[in-house]
């Protein structure tokens, strides 16, 4: 598996010189403030820890996370939604089932800026997104190699596009742009600004592999990446000698922990930066019916999936039955954008 692994963050660098050309076309606008002064989604407490999570603890010697960013992270300007480099990971067994979902809903108002990451060729879905699907030869193994190699082929996607921000997806996930927007808005890309949601109510703490057989005990946070999370421009360059290519894995190894424990463990331990954590950020490890209805609207991402052997989707109303929306994403995306074409087609809408 490890020849496949290295094929395919090599392979992904074919697609980096076109994903280069659109920071001809958005290099301008870096900093942000459409919508100065979004608190309502920071983190009053991080989500508990949940079941099949890496263990965390508290510890000596160590900063604790800030739930409130500082103002000087704050700035005014403006942001558009073509300043953004959304990416999108999954494998290809999922495409029908989850992306065909996504293209047809959220997808569908932010495709300029998002890209799908996979691990082989689908024609099909190469004809309905054309060049923004990438294949990146990775493996389709749910190990954390596997996984930190489509990571850094979205990383150094990313890195290629030279916009703003980096934004990156699970499959299972419901984006609301212009809610993602509004909250990338209150922030400047210049500054090193790292936005999720915690899956840990505290520092996970790991051992970092070192020379001659030694280690030693690493604490850090990460933003869980089936909740989704966002990193500035300016971070994310710092991040390169660790995150870029080949060296994501190298590190993912250092630590034997997945794609988004070692993106916090980079930021936080090599780069020296802080998650910001932001509750508008759902992953379906969490109890997607405790958000009440009348905020899903407000939400960065919405997820669903199975949590405690239990159906975990949010609580809504029509128009699609749960038989005919399982997920409740066609349902929200209708409440979003009525005048969708398959909206007013459903009965009773």
């Amino acid at each position: 598996m490890g020849r496949r692994l290295i094929r395919g963050v090599s392979g992904a660098a074919v697609f980096l010189a076109s994903v280069a050309l659109l920071s001809m076309r958005h290099r301008g606008a870096r900093d942000a403030a459409q919508h100065p002064g979004v608190r309502e989604g920071m983190l009053e407490k991080p989500e508990q820890q949940s079941e099949g999570s890496p263990e965390g603890a508290g510890g000596r010697g160590q900063k604790d996370l800030k739930l409130h960013p500082p103002e000087e992270y704050r700035t005014e300007g403006s942001l558009t939604l073509g300043d953004i480099f959304i990416a999108v990971k999954t494998t290809k067994r999922f495409h029908q089932s989850r992306i065909e979902l996504l293209l047809d809903t959220w997808i569908s108002q932010a495709s300029e800026q998002t890209y799908i990451f996979t691990d082989e060729e689908d024609d099909a879905l190469k004809r309905r997104v054309g060049g923004r699907v990438i294949f990146t030869n990775c493996s389709a193994e749910h190990s954390h190699l596997a996984l930190s190699c489509k990571m850094a082929a979205e990383f150094d996607a990313f890195l290629a596009s030279g916009l703003s921000w980096f934004c990156h997806l699970d499959d299972d996930n419901y984006l609301n742009p212009q809610v993602l927007l509004k909250l990338l808005s209150s922030y400047s890309a210049t500054w090193d600004v790292y936005l999720g949601k915690p899956s840990l109510n505290r520092p996970i703490w790991a051992s970092e592999t070192l020379p001659n057989n030694q280690t030693k005990s690493v604490r850090f946070w990460f933003a869980t990446g089936g909740a989704g999370f966002c990193i500035s421009h300016t971070l994310a360059r710092k991040m390169v000698p660790w995150a870029s290519g080949r060296n994501f894995l190298s590190t993912s190894e250092l630590i034997r922990l997945p794609d988004d424990c070692t993106v916090g463990y980079i930021i936080e331990c090599k780069v020296g930066g802080q998650l910001i954590p932001n509750a508008l950020f759902h992953s379906h490890l969490e109890n997607l019916q405790l958000i009440p209805s009348s905020q899903l609207m407000q939400q960065v991402t919405l997820s669903y999936g199975m949590f405690e052997n239990k159906l975990n989707v949010i609580e809504l109303s029509g128009p699609f039955s749960p038989q005919e929306d399982p997920s409740r994403f066609r349902s929200l995306h209708c409440h979003l954008y009525p005048n969708t074409s398959w909206c007013l087609q459903a009965v009773g809408w």
